[in-house]
């Protein structure tokens, strides 16, 4: 497949301008026929991911079979295929980070060349200033808090400056159509103009708003690109939220301008800078448990990456040409515009040819993410629209076979949820006839050897994950260190376990429901993100969440009708879930228990035991409470505060 990907960007890089090269220059043919041999380490490395993957898949099958042979039973039969669905996800995701714990161990022998040169503090970093093209830090916007996005554009455009990136602009793109919000947007650039004349080292900040928002976001970049991108090599594309440092931006430009091939660099963004219990909780599992998923993915996807449309470095010129989205047919909510537009991009990309690669562990890149409940699942209403948006997507020529993958795999994601609603409904009502939990316990309280080898291939899958990540964190004093030590670390695992179960359920309900809804063709409509700590109120939430009390409610009623105490028992937390979920986004959306928990020890990572400036900047700047000092690190360098720094 990778000699394939490298032909094809040599054709693509030939009409690219800057990066054009000869193709009979001895140099290069070497290159382009060195691709053999890195196409079969690659595909090696998929199938090392994809066959162990089958065979937990299949043998949960073939065990669950054994264990509990359905005979001519309809309802033991979807039982008993449900469970084989859903559970051989869940072994695919147990393989994941089996494979990406392997690959960490490997270190550099499973890492790119490009995130080796990305480790190396050697030439990169000065080919950043060399004059080969301007790069365009891009904040796209829509009707978004105008102070706190400013703010955020301050200390990138300070720490631009004390990284010595003159090459570097920072483009505002606003699609608000609220006449207010863009009267306040158009005030902050006008005062942050004024603070960064101060300074002839600080980079340009410019603000442009469109009157037509054809394309939503993809639009906006797009008629960027039409508008600009005759004057700028490169893109980095930030959000919103997004916050990163000066020396992260010039280290994404120089690997650009050291890699003619690659068309797209994302790095990993981490959650930051939020404060309620649920945003604490969320923040602190991330950084526990993606390095090792994250490791996974760029191990196998190699060249053929993902794009997720923001904290990422782009080639203008290759963008523009190549990817560029039409309207899907048909009608919304599976037609139209396309919502998760960035997949998409990056695909079209890797089809013209150019490697989209990731770095996983770059650093210097943040961002901020829904801070209770009743926001995030609003976040999961749209991402799951978008997401079967992609059935159209996936039938279209030319993309490559890791492409097609990282479409589906989003498509599943989603529609694995349904299905295990399927799986617990019919479960317990099986049980409920029978007296056996069979399946609904998955093979716990079964007799025999296939039962107990299903029961301890069950769990294994579905506790991998976690104590993987667990167990990858306390192997290292450093990585210790930045969870707080080793007993902040494993009590907060311990909590944060706690709160996912009573947190599973709700969300399982809730995208499950938006699954559905989707197929019924209600259509998500493009609403602004509230991105502060927000305390939900207690109406808003039983307003919102009211089907899963009700759920709830129906699930106790069916147990006490059906009076079998260990089904009751084995449900009660499913029951219990849904019937507090008020309660849940309630409680949890409250900054003054994120806070509590922070001061003692709990849910702490690496943005607390060892902040980075620029947080700590943008911190001070927007008048958020301050780490606490025994978190507090040291400062750098001083920070330099002028007469409109103020709020």
């Amino acid at each position: 497949m990778s000699s394939r990907v490298t032909s094809s960007a040599e054709r693509s890089h030939r009409n690219a301008g800057p990066s054009r090269s000869d193709p009979s220059d001895p140099a290069t043919l070497r290159e382009i026929w060195s691709g053999a041999r890195p196409g079969r380490v690659l595909r090696a490395r998929r199938l090392a991911l994809a066959i162990p993957s089958l065979v937990v898949a299949g043998g949960l099958a073939w065990l669950a079979a054994l264990a509990y042979p359905a005979g001519v039973s309809p309802l033991a039969w979807a039982v008993l295929v449900l469970f084989s669905l859903v559970m051989g996800w869940q072994a695919f995701i147990a393989c994941q980070y089996v494979y990406g714990l392997v690959a960490d161990l490997l270190a550099d022998r499973a890492k790119s060349a490009l995130e080796r040169r990305a480790e190396d503090p050697g030439p990169e970093a000065a080919l950043a200033s060399t004059g080969q093209g301007r790069t365009a830090a891009v904040v796209a916007i829509h009707a978004e808090d105008a102070v706190a996005v400013f703010a955020r554009l301050r200390v990138m455009a300070r720490s631009l400056a004390q990284a010595g990136a003159a090459d570097i602009d920072i483009f505002v793109l606003s699609d608000t159509r609220d006449g207010a919000i863009a009267a306040v947007e158009e005030h902050e650039h006008a005062r942050i103009q004024a603070w960064a004349a101060v300074d002839p080292a600080l980079p340009r900040i410019r603000y442009r708003r469109r009157t037509e928002n054809v394309g939503r976001k993809a639009g906006n970049i797009g008629e960027f690109c039409r508008s600009h991108g005759g004057e700028y090599a490169f893109m980095i594309v930030l959000d919103a939220d997004s916050l990163m440092t000066g020396a992260a931006m010039n280290r994404l430009v120089g690997l650009m301008q050291a890699s003619p091939r690659t068309g797209l660099i994302q790095t990993v963004s981490y959650a930051a800078g939020r404060d309620t219990l649920f945003a604490r909780i969320q923040q602190f599992a991330v950084r526990l448990y993606a390095p090792l998923a994250l490791r996974c993915l760029e191990t196998w996807q190699g060249p053929e990456g993902s794009y997720w449309g923001h904290n990422a470095i782009l080639r203008i010129e290759a963008f523009a040409e190549n990817a560029q989205l039409p309207k899907l047919p048909g009608r919304e909510p599976l037609g139209g515009e396309i919502l998760c537009h960035d997949i998409v991009e990056g695909a079209l990309m890797v089809r013209a040819g150019w490697e989209v690669r990731l770095l996983p562990e770059m650093g210097g890149t943040w961002e901020e993410m829904p801070t209770n409940l009743v926001d995030l699942l609003g976040r999961e209403r749209r991402w799951c629209q978008g997401n079967f948006q992609h059935l159209r997507v996936l039938p279209w020529a030319g993309l490559h076979g890791a492409s097609r993958w990282h479409l589906l795999v989003g498509i599943l994601a989603y529609g694995m949820l349904p299905l295990w609603i399927a799986f617990l409904g019919l479960a317990a009502w099986r049980a409920a006839r029978t007296g056996d939990l069979g399946l609904l316990a998955y093979g716990l309280t079964g007799q025999g050897a296939a039962a107990h080898a299903l029961a301890a291939l069950s769990v294994a899958v579905l506790a991998l994950p976690k104590l993987l990540s667990l167990g990858h964190v306390l192997a290292s004093p450093e990585r210790r260190a930045a969870f707080g030590g080793t007993r902040a670390l494993l009590v907060s695992a311990a909590l944060e376990q706690a709160a996912w179960v009573i947190l599973w359920p709700v969300l399982t309900l809730f995208t499950a429901g938006a699954v559905v809804s989707t197929f019924l063709g209600r259509v998500v409509r493009w609403e602004t993100q509230d991105r502060d700590d927000r305390q939900v109120s207690w109406s808003e939430a039983f307003r919102l969440q009211a089907d899963a009390v009700v759920v709830g409610g129906l699930i106790c009623l069916a147990l006490v009708l059906v009076g079998d105490a260990w089904l009751a028992l084995w449900l009660a937390p499913l029951a219990l879930a849904l019937l507090t979920s008020p309660a849940q986004s309630v409680w949890t959306s409250r900054a003054d228990l994120g806070r509590a928990a922070r001061a003692r020890g709990l849910f702490l990572n690496a943005d607390d035991t060892a902040q980075a400036p620029e947080l700590a900047e943008l911190a001070q700047i927007r008048g958020l409470p301050a780490v606490p000092t025994p978190l507090r690190p040291v400062p750098r360098e001083p920070a330099i505060w002028l007469a409109a720094d103020e709020a």
